[in-house]
Parts: structure tokens; sequence; C-alpha cells
């Protein structure tokens, strides 16, 4: 085994975990201060101290994570990873299974009396599992055609929730899906038969990896006994993601030596809507007692001024360990905070401070936009596209790409043209009952109607069965509630759109309908910019012609904050950082939904390398004022850089960066007044 210099390759911080790491160990480990290293460093001394690689087991969120660390462990001492036990959590539990589900204890239906697994189990993945969960929808004989019924991926996701939460089921309704919560004793025996159906063939799920395996633990204690006495160590990474269920498989898998070090850091804990507890890293000190707690703060990502805000935004929060990252960088430029117009205003600034920045010779890749919700990031994409500026859209899919808006296109389409057959195909397919014969056949009439008016009266001239009857009359109900728009500014389609049944079948459908339905508000907005909804459909038309869709190379990146964790860029901006857009409306009305919104934020910051913008409008969506997040308000003036420190208080100074020309006289009362208030307040007013 080659010989490792440690004190050479590791900070005084990182070093210390390498040495002191027996015994119960809480590292927390600050944004870009070299986690991953010390996790890597300290499985390689374990080794170099002799400890079996067999007796080292480390647990990750992600196959690639897991997969580069051992690789790294390998380089650095050429032992063979195959021989480390590493993986993911849900890949640990299923090797274990794989061993001891025969010993489960699994009552049935019926008897209440049943077997475990067999040894060679099967696992469903997402699109299995929904699937079978329709069929225990259908074998219960559930009246899905009720206005109202969750979809298999609703029930999914809810029980999903509730198993890994810990909570009942009732609870996880109330907290995920309230509109369902009167459904709960149905959606519990859909449960019952889908758990029948599992054991019947002999299949897992994902959740039940990892329930299977801590119901065994509890109940059995020769199987525990053998599982926690085969590791002399535990490494876990990313501890603030675990959820209670994860937290609980750790515990009871813990080694008789107490050698269990966990990696993490609560100012990054951002998944509760996944289940993650931020609980689990506060209270490890408590759950192990005699824990040790080292702290990772010395930054190698971030110049000292991204430093000095990212440690004010988070310093706000209650529920944390306080911790203060300090930069090896040199000092370099503040982060800069923008005040615009509109969205389209904000937009035009980022895209035109990104031109900036490559003219510079900064690669676009380095450059990334980031946002708390995906419909905050339409303005930016139409403006980038109407540039010609290639992008890459990660955390979901492009607004004029996501399923939702396509549906409401393709109403508006038909609207303006009812023989736009891919229109009504989008449309008829969507409604139950209508397959795709019978939506040929309603389209042929349909086509020779010309108007929605004639469409919501037409007699068919052949018989509808009852199922497709159904499903046409939910679509004839949201035609009737369009008609009376048809005159009006393509906006009021689109919003008498989400007003109607298709408000209802999202929420069937999908458990993040309120967040479709914000993307088709957005959609809304930007379509009050248009006079006629031809010119709309136009405009989008040939936008879907001028994104670069398919492009290779250097893009810029757009990406949801969640999704950018664990990442870095030269420059980041943060946009829409508005009251009620960041921190997330509904985050106000939840328990610690305000710590985590400003932990979202603290994550965002230190995202960025060099330089951060931090961007809002002054004007929202219907066209009001909106104020400043109270994230802004919070900050230090001393360590940003604004346009408005610039000048003093009685200004007539107007910055052009700003301009008001998109915006309609209707929406902008007042203008004079509000150019001189907005851009002559501090930060420490807003």
């Amino acid at each position: 085994m080659p010989t490792i210099n440690f004190e050479k390759e590791l900070n005084a911080e990182q070093l210390k975990v390498i040495h002191e790491g027996d015994g119960p160990c809480l590292v927390l480990a600050g944004a870009g201060s070299g986690k991953t290293r010390t996790i890597v460093y300290r499985m390689a001394y374990l080794l170099e101290k002799g400890i079996p690689p067999e007796q080292i087991l480390l647990l990750t969120f992600t196959n690639k994570a897991a997969r580069e660390m051992l690789t790294r462990v390998e380089e650095l001492t050429g032992v063979n990873p195959r021989r480390l036990c590493g993986g993911t959590f849900h890949s640990a539990a299923n090797r274990f299974l794989r061993e001891f589900a025969g010993l489960l204890c699994l009552p049935s239906e019926a008897s209440g009396v049943g077997g475990g697994f067999a040894r060679g189990f099967g696992i469903l993945d997402e699109e299995d599992a929904k699937s079978l969960i329709k069929l225990a929808v259908k074998e219960g004989g559930f009246d899905t055609g009720a206005k109202k019924f969750p979809s298999p991926a609703i029930i999914k996701s809810v029980s999903s929730f509730a198993l890994n939460s810990q909570i009942l089921l009732e609870d996880a309704l109330e907290m995920k899906q309230p509109a369902f919560y009167d459904l709960a004793e149905d959606i519990k025996r859909i449960i019952g038969i889908y758990e029948r159906k599992k054991r019947e063939s002999n299949m897992m799920d994902f959740d039940d990896l990892l329930f299977l395996l801590v119901k065994l633990l509890r109940e059995n204690p020769v199987v525990r006994a053998s599982l926690s006495g085969r590791f002399a160590y535990i490494l876990i990474d990313e501890y603030q993601d675990t959820n209670p269920l994860q937290a609980e498989m750790i515990r009871l898998l813990s080694p008789k030596s107490g050698n269990i070090l966990v990696v993490g850091d609560d100012a990054q804990s951002i998944y509760s809507f996944r289940g993650a507890a931020i609980a689990n890293i506060l209270n490890f000190p408590k759950v192990y007692s005699g824990a040790k707690v080292f702290r990772l703060e010395i930054n190698y990502r971030s110049t000292p001024e991204i430093l000095n805000l990212a440690n004010d935004i988070i310093s706000k929060n209650t529920a944390q360990f306080p911790k203060n990252l300090k930069s090896v960088k040199d000092s370099f430029v503040k982060p800069f905070m923008h005040q615009a117009g509109t969205g389209a205003d904000e937009a035009r600034f980022v895209v035109d401070k990104i031109a900036a920045l490559r003219r510079e010779g900064v690669p676009a890749k380095s450059i990334a936009v980031l946002f708390r919700a995906t419909h905050h990031s339409q303005p930016v994409e139409l403006e980038l596209g109407r540039r010609g500026i290639q992008f890459e859209y990660r955390g979901g899919t492009r607004f004029f790409e996501r399923s939702h808006i396509k549906d409401a296109l393709a109403y508006l389409r038909a609207f303006a043209n009812p023989s736009d057959e891919t229109a009504w195909q989008r449309i008829l397919l969507m409604h139950g009952g209508i397959g795709p014969a019978s939506a040929q056949k309603i389209f042929i009439e349909i086509r020779e109607l010309q108007s929605f008016e004639h469409i919501a009266n037409h007699n068919f001239g052949f018989a509808l069965g009852e199922k497709i009857k159904f499903g046409w009359n939910k679509l004839i109900g949201t035609i009737k509630n369009l008609i009376p728009h048809k005159e009006k500014n393509p906006s009021e389609l689109i919003r008498a759109l989400a007003n109607s049944d298709y408000a209802v079948y999202l929420a069937t459908e999908y458990e993040n309908s309120k967040d479709r339905l914000e993307d088709i508000g957005q959609l809304a907005a930007f379509a009050a910019n248009y006079p006629t909804l031809e010119d709309f459909l136009s405009e989008i038309a040939l936008y879907d012609g001028f994104t670069g869709r398919g492009q290779t190379g250097d893009a810029i990146v757009l990406s949801t904050i969640h999704q950018a964790k664990g990442l870095e860029w030269d420059t980041v901006f943060i946009i829409n950082l508005a009251d009620m857009a960041f921190p997330n409306q509904r985050a106000l009305f939840e328990d610690g939904g305000v710590e985590e919104e400003r932990r979202l934020f603290y994550v965002a910051a230190t995202r960025a390398e060099k330089k951060l913008f931090l961007t809002f409008p002054l004007i929202g969506p219907q066209g009001d004022y909106v104020q400043p997040s109270m994230f802004l308000s919070e900050l230090d003036d001393d360590l940003l850089e604004s346009a408005a420190k610039k000048y003093q208080e009685n200004s007539e100074y107007i910055d052009e960066d700003v301009p008001f020309s998109d915006t309609p006289p209707e929406k902008r009362p007042q203008e004079k007044d509000w150019r001189k208030r907005s851009f002559l307040r501090s930060v420490d007013e807003l």
C-alpha cells in the first residue's frame, strides 16, 4: 500500500477528522470545504491502519458519488474498491435483504399471518410501481370517474412520503395533498391491495428496501447483531439530507464499537419536501452520546466577499450549528444587487451581463442563472433565445417544453384554429375514456364546425360510449369556460383555462399540480404582452425554433437552486428575489419553512466562485408592485454593491440598465415616482 502524507495533503481541520474520527462523530462541512476529500482520506487512513476493507461501510445518496469516492480511495491506497462496502442507502439495504428477507414476518391481509420474501425478489421501478397501483385501484372497484380521485402517481408519492417520514398517511395527505384528505380510507385500502400484490409477485419497491430492512433490524435481534457486528466503521455522506427512516436504519446498523462518522452541513439542508429532516443532523449529538463535533470552515471555492455575504445570510437562522466560512482566495468584487422594472427587464439585465462576461472571456459553462421555482426562469429563457445564446436547463424541462405548458398551448391553438389536428389530439387524449381511435372520430366532426361555440353544442353523428361521454363532457366544461374570453387578450384565455376543469385534471394526475398551475400563471403573464392570440402563438412557434435544442458545447446553465446543490460556477445570478417568490409563499405557513428557504438562498450564494449577482423585479407578473425578498432586507448593506449606492438620496438619476420600454403604459402607473423611489433607496431600506 502506498504511503500517504496526510499532513501535506490536508488542512488542519480535515486532518483532525482523519486522526480523531473514532467513536460517534459529526463533521460539519461548510460549503466548498472539501468534505468529499475528508471522507476519502478518512477511509484511506483506516485502510492504512490495517482495517479490512470489508469492515468499512460507506453510505451516500447517489451511486455516482459512491463510485467516485471508492475510485479515489483505490487511487490513494491501491486497495480494490470491490472489497469496500459502499453505495446508496437503497443499494446497501438491497444487499442485506438478499441475505435475510426470508426472515421477515409480514402478516397477510386475510389471516394476519404471513411470511417474508424469497431471496430472489425483484425490484419495481417507479413506473412499474404506479402500474401496479393502477391495478390495485381497479381491483378495489374504486370510482376513478369521480370529480377528484388521485392518480397512481399521487398515491405512490403520498405513501412514500409517509413511509420515509415515519408519519401517518393522514398526516402525509394533510401536508402534501390536502385535496384528497377525505379519501384517506380509500387510499389506505388501495395501498393494502398494492402491498399484497407485491408480495404475491415477490417484488419490492424502492421504499420497501429501507422500510423492510428497518423492520427486520427492529424485530430480529439476531439479524441486527449480525449486521451491526459486520462493520467496524460506518461513514455517511450528506447526512443533512437523510429522512427519519434512513436515520433509523443508520442507528440500527451502528457498529458495537460506536464508530459512526457522519458528514454534512445543516446550513445546506434543503430537501424537506422529499422527507429530509434537519433534526437528524441537529440532534446527532443527543442521539449518539459522547459524539465529537468537528467543523470544516476553510472554503476553497469562493472569494472572501461572497463568503461574507453567505455567512450573513445564514446567521439569521436559529436552528443551526453556527459556522463561519473563511476563504483561501484573494479579495475580489462585492456581490452586486440589481433592482429591475419587470421580469423582462430583469432578464435583459442578466443577459446583458452574461454577454459582457462572454466578451471578457468567461466560458458560458462557467456562468449559471439560479432560481427558486421553475416558472421563474421563463423571462430569461426567452431573452437568451431571442439573442441566440445557447443554454442548458437543469432541474426540469425548459419552460415551453413542459407538458402542462404544451397542454395550455394546445387549447389556445385549437381555439385559434379548430382544424389543428395535433392540438385536438393532445386535448382529447388527456381526457379519461377517450382513446386514439375515438379521438380521431371526434376530430373529423370537430374539423367541420370551425368554432368553439358550435363544438360545445354539437351532437355527434356516431354514438359516444359512456366512458368516452364522461371524458367529452369534462372537455366541454373547459371549452365553455373559455368561450366568454374569446375576444380578450390571450392572457385571459390562459387564466380561464387555469380556472376550469383542467386544474382538476392537474390536481388528480400530478403531485406537483400547484407548481404546474404557477407555470401556467407565468405563461398568462407573458401572454399579456401580446394584443392578439395569433401574435402570441406566432411568437411561441418562432421561439421553439431558436432555442438551440439538440446543440452541444459551451452553454449557459439555467438551474433550480435545488438542482445546483454541490455544483459551482465562476459567476452566478440569483434571480427573482422578490416577495412571495423567494421565500416561496407556501414556506411562510410551514413549520421551519422560512429557515429552509434561507438555507436555500445560502446554497445559491455559495455556488459562486468570483462574481455573484442578486436581482429582482419591482413589478410582478400581474402588473402590481412587489417588495424585494425579506432575505434582502436582512443583509448588511456594506456587503453589497448596487447602482443605488452610487448616488445621493435626492438625486434625479435614472438607471439606464432598467428600461421601461417593454412595459405597457397601463401597467406602469406613476412611472417617474417608481424610478426615483426604486433607485434611491439604500439596501437597508428595502
